[in-house]
């Protein structure tokens, strides 16, 4: 099994090497078909996921709402392929997506050799650990000799080997490919502990059979920047992805959101907000986009809290205090001048 995977895991690098040149002209291939295609996971709630309508909902889907949002003036055009962590990148560097947008952390490895471009932070995560109440852990410390089931292909298993090293614990890893798959063997007894970004174990939390008898601990071994990634080498697309994400955090810090852009749009004396909502410059001309776009992104999708709240809150995860509030709240989240 180890060695399939590494050859699976070689071939996918090599396919991404050879396809490091990307492909220029993605806006224009996104318009000639009519609908942009979104990576994604497909399975996270809170940042993507089918509702019961079957219509995906999440912050990452959120960003792929507003880039077609951007693009055709409709959030409709877009059709989300679910990935796992072993497919994400190969699908994006092969062209069978447009853009990444499923919780992955912005790495030097990953920016300078896979053929991909990360964009801009959309959520900053930290790695932590999910443990059942019965244990009586309180910290990591508590964990030595523990079974931890975790995903693979991701920075989980480099970050748990590296602190439980330095910190002279010992552990059982237990590696899958998907999440789902983590949390089915989570609760069947697999394993006493789940090591992920600190969002994708409060997203498990919400589908396992017993969430009242699990805690996530209070520590958080590592810092992880995620954002939607493109392909390197088309950087008008990428300029295309990365407004859009700053759009929505331009109209959170100017305080424009679904509920008040209409007035905003007509009423506002402000420039920056009439720039980012159309009525002046041409913004839109420059990226090859609607004339409107940030008022569509707005309109349609909201503005970057309004997506926070709608998704994120709900999993126990609040925006204030943390690196994800704006630059001017105690975040890091900024959009560059209109």
């Amino acid at each position: 099994m180890k060695t399939w995977k590494s050859c699976a895991w070689l071939l996918g690098v090599t396919l991404m090497v050879a396809a490091g040149t990307a492909q220029a002209g993605t806006l224009e291939q996104v318009k000639a078909r009519g609908k942009l295609i979104c990576g994604t996971s497909g399975s996270t709630p809170g940042f993507s996921a089918p509702d019961n309508n079957g219509k995906m909902q999440g912050l990452d889907a959120d960003m792929c709402y507003a880039v077609a949002a951007a693009i055709f003036g409709d959030k409709g055009k877009v059709d989300f392929v679910p990935l796992t962590l072993v497919e994400r990148f190969t699908a994006l560097a092969a062209g069978e997506v447009d853009v990444l947008s499923r919780s992955s952390t912005n790495t030097l490895t990953r920016d300078a050799s896979l053929g991909i471009d990360f964009t801009y932070n959309t959520f900053i995560d930290g790695q932590g650990f999910l443990v059942r109440k019965s244990l009586n852990a309180k910290g990591v410390a508590d964990l030595d000799g523990a079974t931890i089931c975790m995903p693979s292909g991701t920075d989980t298993e480099p970050n748990l080997a590296a602190y439980f090293t330095k910190n002279k614990l010992t552990y059982k890893p237990v590696g899958f490919d998907t999440e789902p798959q983590v949390r089915e063997a989570f609760d069947a007894g697999a394993c006493d502990v789940i090591s992920s970004d600190k969002a994708i174990l409060a997203a498990m939390r919400t589908e396992l059979s017993k969430p009242d008898e699990v805690t996530i601990l209070p520590d958080t071994i590592s810092k992880e920047p995620n954002g939607p990634w493109v392909r390197q080498g088309d950087s008008e697309w990428a300029d295309v992805v990365r407004w859009s994400i700053y759009g929505m955090i331009a109209a959170d810090e100017l305080g424009v959101s679904s509920k008040n852009v209409d007035e905003m749009k007509t009423q506002s004396g402000n420039s920056p907000v009439l720039r980012l909502l159309g009525v002046e410059g041409e913004t839109g001309k420059l990226l090859k986009v609607q004339d409107d776009w940030g008022y569509q992104i707005v309109k349609q999708v909201g503005n970057y809290d309004e997506s926070y709240q709608r998704n994120v809150t709900p999993l126990g995860l609040p925006r204030e205090g943390t690196p994800n509030a704006l630059w001017n709240k105690g975040g890091v989240l900024l959009a560059p001048p209109l």
